[in-house]
């Protein structure tokens, strides 16, 4: 986890300089410098191609100079900041130019989602990593407060499910509301079902009486401001309940409370940003446990909206606990929801896990979720809400059911259908299926928990309710 912000003021004095430089310009750069760096270069078969990274060294050991390489394209991906960050020794550096294309606030924070790693179950080193000095015009504050968002969400993530409960999520949510001055309920176990949240509770029932199931409310801001409602999925562990998943699928379902954790992300730079929003975030949290007590295949819930769901599948369990969350959304009457979701293996099979999918059948949110993405570099893509899979989730016996006919095949698509269900109807809602989970190792992107879409998610928000 970052302690502390790797990126100093501009104003900072010194710094051993970084060139970042497009292929066309490695020549003319080589040309104007000593020959030992033009052979050093070729040794290192340095040709400034996408993510290349040369370090060269003064005769006293100390980094002179740093030599990135950023590709033939006409613009700059801000990510390669984030393998730059990872391959550099301890120290301080500074961009010796800003080369053509660059978001150099989108290259800042990625230099700071760089040094990520987490660490809580190794011994720590001393070691300080390396800093970088904020180009001029870089809101510093911003890029820490929306790194250490994200390093929040990546943690717990990160943490298994044995000291990631949800009694420990309620304990996150509890210190970001007392930090922002917010307010907090939480409903646990049995008065879940006195208080009509009984999709959460049949999901999480089966769990030991310390993991105990629980919705989480957070409410912030002026009641003047429009309000807008951020829904997260809490599943602490998945074991896919009675229709129990394989080991191989059940290995890193300690990231399936991902949704709560981004949503808990998302609010905390929002609260922080101070944006002008009521914000309501909600969080069931459960553990799809076994027992004697869980819920069955072919069982019949309630729900909060008063719609009864047939269990078809006891893995399809996301969505009853944010079909509650939703309803409850709703009744706040929000001009704006967001929920985040790790909901569907079909959405990794539609766009895999770095590519994030969304629902929407507001066009102009859809939009202002692309615009927001590609100005964060944070990849969203939209899917349709198509009318003819609608009736995939139609029951025989109840108002409809949570595992889809196999003919649709859309499993994402029809998760987000289900879900349409209970969404509000009278503000604009987006769906979104993260994965919340980075599975190929890369400089500046560890294995393991990742943050997605909540940064194209803030910009979105920032754009839509201006300060």
């Amino acid at each position: 986890m970052l302690d502390s912000s790797p990126i100093l003021a501009s104003a900072t004095e010194g710094g051993a300089p970084i060139h970042p430089l497009f292929e066309a310009e490695l020549e003319t750069f080589l040309a104007a410098r000593r020959p030992s760096v033009r052979v050093l270069a070729a040794q290192a078969q340095f040709k400034a191609k996408a993510g290349q990274v040369l370090v060269l060294s003064a005769p006293s050991g100390q980094v002179e100079r740093v030599l990135m390489g950023l590709g033939s394209r006409a613009s700059v991906d801000p990510g390669l900041f984030r393998g730059l960050a990872a391959r550099l020794p301890a120290g301080d550096y500074r961009l010796a130019r800003l080369p053509r294309g660059l978001d150099a606030q989108e290259a800042t924070l990625a230099f700071a989602l760089g040094l990520y790693r987490f660490d809580r179950y190794r011994k720590r080193s001393a070691e300080a990593g390396p800093r970088l000095v904020a180009p001029k015009g870089v809101d510093v504050e911003a890029v820490t407060a929306i790194s250490h968002a994200c390093a929040l969400a990546r943690d717990m993530v990160n943490t298994p499910a044995n000291d990631m409960g949800p009694l420990q999520i309620e304990t996150i949510a509890r210190e970001i509301a007392e930090k922002h001055g917010a307010q907090i309920s939480v409903i646990t176990g049995d008065d879940l079902l006195a208080q009509n949240y009984p999709a959460v509770h049949a999901v999480g029932r089966a769990a030991a009486p310390h993991r105990a199931p629980r919705m989480i409310e957070i409410s912030w801001g002026d009641p003047a401001h429009p309000l807008v409602a951020l829904v997260g999925k809490g599943v602490v562990f998945d074991t896919g309940g009675l229709d129990i998943k394989p080991s191989a699928g059940m290995r890193i379902m300690k990231k399936d409370m991902g949704g709560a954790a981004h949503a808990l992300a998302l609010a905390r730079m929002v609260m922080g940003a101070q944006l002008p929003v009521r914000l309501v975030v909600l969080t069931p949290v459960v553990e799809n446990a076994i027992s004697g007590d869980a819920m069955r295949p072919g069982d019949v819930l309630q729900t909060r909206a008063g719609l009864t769901v047939e269990v078809g599948n006891t893995d399809a369990e996301g969505r009853l606990i944010l079909a509650d969350a939703l309803t409850r959304a709703a009744e706040h009457k929000p001009v704006l929801t967001l929920d985040l979701a790790t909901l569907t293996g079909a959405a990794r099979v539609a766009m895999g896990p770095f590519v994030i999918p969304f629902w929407t059948s507001d066009d102009r949110l859809a939009g202002q979720i692309e615009a927001a993405s590609k100005a964060t570099f944070d990849p969203l893509w939209r899917l349709p809400l198509w009318d003819g899979y609608r009736d995939a989730i139609d029951s025989d016996i109840a108002d409809l059911k949570n595992d889809p006919d196999a003919w649709a095949q859309a499993g994402a698509t029809t998760a987000a259908l289900f879900l349409e269900r209970f969404a509000p109807t009278e503000g604009a809602w987006a769906h979104f299926d993260v994965y919340a989970w980075n599975p190929k190792s890369r400089p500046g992107y560890p294995t393991g928990g990742e943050a997605q879409a909540i940064r194209a998610l803030f910009a979105l928000l920032k754009m839509r309710f201006p300060a």
